[in-house]
């Protein structure tokens, strides 16, 4: 099986303009330079891309990318870039949408380390940090109850995610033992109580 050999989603990139993996690397260069806050804050931006704009993945194939990118070691933005990436060009596709979406951090966390010295005790620098905070926090909001939404999340099961948020503010519990719980959970309840038809 060759690894380099576009998956059948690549044929539908628009204009043909992703053949040389220019339109997937001017997308994700947009992603990583108008986003601030982290990877979560990413989300509703790069979902406002990839999948109502481009319908490069659907809703449902965006949400499972989240949880893989969130399991796995290394940066969420990068790792779900690659992802997005590899299943629409590969190798190549994955090269070209981690390097667009970590170009612009490096770029401008350069810059910062470069000339920081000169502006970060200035009083305009430092509120409008003051003013980004909060926007940040909704940024990462959003997504949360959008995923949310996406996860099919009820009455249910919506003591799943608060146990788990509680279980890791309060008591300290690591998010990888939630995450192999979760799991383990979700492996026990698809295949002993109640099989996928």
């Amino acid at each position: 099986m060759d690894d380099n050999k576009p998956s059948p989603a690549a044929v539908s990139l628009p204009h043909g303009e992703g053949k040389g993996g220019g339109l997937l690397f001017k997308t994700f260069f947009k992603i990583g330079l108008f986003t601030l806050g982290g990877g979560y804050a990413m989300i509703p931006v790069i979902e406002a891309e990839v999948v109502d704009k481009h319908k490069w993945v659907s809703k449902e194939e965006f949400l499972d990318l989240i949880a893989i990118a969130q399991s796995c070691p290394g940066v969420f933005a990068a790792n779900i870039s690659i992802f997005i990436g590899y299943k629409l060009r590969k190798v190549w596709g994955a090269i070209v949408t981690c390097l667009g979406t970590c170009l612009p951090s490096f770029l401008i966390i350069l810059l910062i380390a470069m000339f920081f010295h000169r502006f970060q005790d200035n009083p305009v620098v430092a509120s409008v940090f003051r003013g980004i905070r909060p926007a940040v926090v909704a940024l990462i909001a959003v997504p949360t109850f959008n995923l949310a939404r996406s996860a099919r999340i009820s009455w249910a099961t919506c003591w799943i995610p608060v146990t788990s948020a509680l279980a890791i503010w309060l008591l300290g519990v690591s998010p990888i033992l939630i995450i192999l719980l979760a799991a383990l959970g979700g492996y026990v309840y698809g295949v002993l109580i109640k099989p996928t038809e």
